[in-house]
């Protein structure tokens, strides 16, 4: 029987949603062992004063087998 966890993780790029994710989950694997998977909970963005976007931020839940 396994046993799993689940953390929330919160990483940003000056590019995109996609690279937001991708870096942040390279970011978990790097503390946390035996990742499955992991699911957006929330997408924001920040903007300059010209309303262009400079920041992509998501907010992810990172699952993770413990081990035994």
């Amino acid at each position: 029987m396994s046993i799993a966890k689940v953390t929330e993780i919160t990483s940003t790029s000056s590019s995109s949603f996609e690279d937001a994710i991708q870096t942040g989950m390279e970011r978990a694997s790097k503390t946390l062992k035996n990742i499955k998977g992991g699911w957006v909970k929330e997408q924001k963005v920040s903007c300059d004063e010209n309303g262009r976007i400079n920041e992509y931020r998501v907010d992810l839940k990172v699952t993770f087998v413990l081990d035994d």
